[in-house]
């Protein structure tokens, strides 16, 4: 059966239901639309007694709640049958701007609450569902993946809490250090790269842009993104260059040691399009020190992307950058909670996921591999080649 270009072999493990926490709502209407329109357009080519088993529907949306009592305490109330069905789950828990009243004061649900709820689904599904797969876009508590001191390794605990309630995959997007699926060895665990959305997309906001050795240099603001950076440019096949954090370990700022300059390693930027890649903007200090480093090289044009923009200081500091000629474009998905503020800004450029994660839950459900869309590098190369023959 071919939907979206793929070619099924198998039937789905089980009928398909998609459990979006409210935190992710927005992202998950348009999930459900795709698959539901690849699945109304394969029944109406292929006449198959499938139809009458709920592979065709107008929505795969299951109806629940996860209500509060007035003390902040909470439970989830799923309102139709999951029994025997192959389920996912989806939240954001960044997602800072939904409230709950807690003994009359307004509370604003942090990553803790919003995960709590998701632990909350899995145990009203009470073991009744085919399978389960947990997708994180944001993978809580990835930013507290190792232990450096005596402290928490939250992350790893998270994993295995979920694999312990019958998870039996877990799909995140840029994990933060994918060696913290080492945590769950005998399970799924997947990090998906955004890696062909953002070229696209960035091709899309700037067609005179020429990708090659010579007008174009790809950075990494840190060590900590050299594979990412690495990837882009081996498939763009220009260079690449990298900052270094030089920090002040007799401080702690904010739960970090702060940074006290940034170093760079590479060649020449002098008169090229920098492009930066990283996982996350949280207040975008690193980002912005990088992109006046390299204005101080010479860079003709600064364009940075990440993952997850999370913008925790505001967006006054990127609307001054921006006219200060530091960074002309920023790309973010729209995986995490996006401020309508930032639709408004000349200097963003919103990435849109969903097409990608309803073609990983449609390609899961037909128990069918992933590793092709997991590895986009036939995909770039082909955006890449038609940008240059325009």
């Amino acid at each position: 059966m071919v939907q979206n270009g793929k070619n099924f072999k198998s039937i789905p493990v089980a009928p398909l239901s998609i459990m979006a926490h409210e935190s992710i709502k927005p992202l998950c209407d348009k999930v459900d639309k795709f698959i539901a329109d690849w699945r109304h357009e394969a029944i109406n080519e292929t006449e198959s007694e499938i139809k009458t088993l709920g592979y065709d529907r107008d929505s795969y949306l299951v109806d629940f709640k996860t209500p509060r009592f007035g003390s902040g305490e909470a439970k989830c109330v799923i309102n139709q049958t999951v029994r025997g069905e192959d389920i996912y789950i989806l939240a954001d828990v960044t997602n800072h701007h939904l409230t709950y009243t807690v003994c009359g004061h307004e509370n604003h649900m942090s990553p803790d609450d919003i995960f709590a709820d998701v632990k909350r689904i899995i145990a009203a599904i009470g073991g009744k569902a085919k399978r389960i797969t947990v997708i994180l876009p944001f993978l809580y508590e990835s930013r507290q993946h190792r232990r450096t001191a005596r402290e928490s390794m939250d992350c790893a605990l998270a994993l295995q809490e979920l694999i312990h309630m019958g998870v039996e995959n877990i799909i995140t997007f840029d994990a933060h250090d994918p060696r913290v699926q080492n945590a769950i060895p005998l399970n799924g665990f997947e990090t998906v790269q955004p890696t062909y959305q953002f070229i696209k997309n960035l091709l899309k906001a700037e067609p005179d842009l020429v990708v090659d050795a010579d007008h174009m240099m790809m950075i990494s603001p840190d060590e900590g993104a050299m594979g990412r950076v690495v990837y882009y440019a081996n498939v763009l096949g220009i260079d690449m260059g990298m900052f270094y954090k030089r920090r002040d370990y007799t401080k702690m700022v904010n739960g970090r040691n702060p940074i006290v300059a940034h170093e760079f390693l590479g060649s020449s930027v002098e008169g090229k399009d920098c492009f930066i890649i990283d996982d996350m903007i949280s207040s975008g200090d690193s980002l912005l020190d990088v992109a006046r480093e390299l204005k101080k090289r010479k860079a003709r044009k600064v364009f940075a992307a990440t993952t997850f923009g999370l913008f925790t200081n505001g967006l006054e500091r990127f609307d001054k950058a921006y006219e200060e000629g530091l960074i002309d474009r920023i790309l973010t998905t729209n995986l995490v909670y996006q401020d309508p503020d930032l639709f408004t800004k000349p200097w963003y450029v919103s990435v849109d996921m969903s097409k990608y994660i309803a073609l990983i839950v449609e390609t899961l459900n037909h128990d069918a591999s992933i590793s092709e869309l997991l590895s986009p590098t036939e995909r770039i190369n082909k955006c890449i080649a038609n940008h240059n023959n325009k």
